[in-house]
């Protein structure tokens, strides 16, 4: 047991964004979302929202400030929206503002990340790519 850990964080994650270094990326990837398909190391965060994962996550980590888009989510397929209070409910918790890519550019960066955790998250379009900054000492 750890204090002031988030129980939301299992212990494979926690060994997940340790090993992570400076630009590696990981991908919070709804419940629809093709995880097992993309290549790269797959991890479970079943019923857990990833607002909440995020919350638990930020703590613990930075985002890379040398990109200009360390968050990325899904862009909704023309006919489809948004749901625009959860954008803006994620951009609160990484205080920071995504950048938007086409759902197979988005596929495309996913499958270059070195995890991606699948989590309940249930709304459309529900998925962040996060890209990982130095933690200073």
């Amino acid at each position: 047991m750890l204090k002031n850990i988030s129980p939301l964080l299992s212990p494979e994650l926690l060994k997940i964004l340790c090993e992570m270094g400076h630009g590696d990326t990981i991908v919070l990837a709804d419940a629809n979302f093709p995880s097992h398909s993309l290549g790269p190391q797959v991890i479970h965060a079943d019923g857990i929202k990833i607002p909440d994962l995020l919350q638990a996550i930020m703590p613990l980590w930075e985002l890379d400030t040398y990109v200009p888009s360390p968050f990325l989510m899904m862009q909704a397929v023309e006919g489809d929206t948004l749901d625009e209070d959860y954008v803006a409910y994620c951009s609160r918790c990484l205080n920071h503002l995504p950048a938007f890519l086409e759902r197979f550019a988005f596929y495309e960066q996913a499958g270059k990340a070195y995890c991606i955790v699948h989590t309940g998250e249930t709304r459309k379009y529900g998925n962040v790519i996060l890209q990982k900054g130095v933690i200073s000492a």
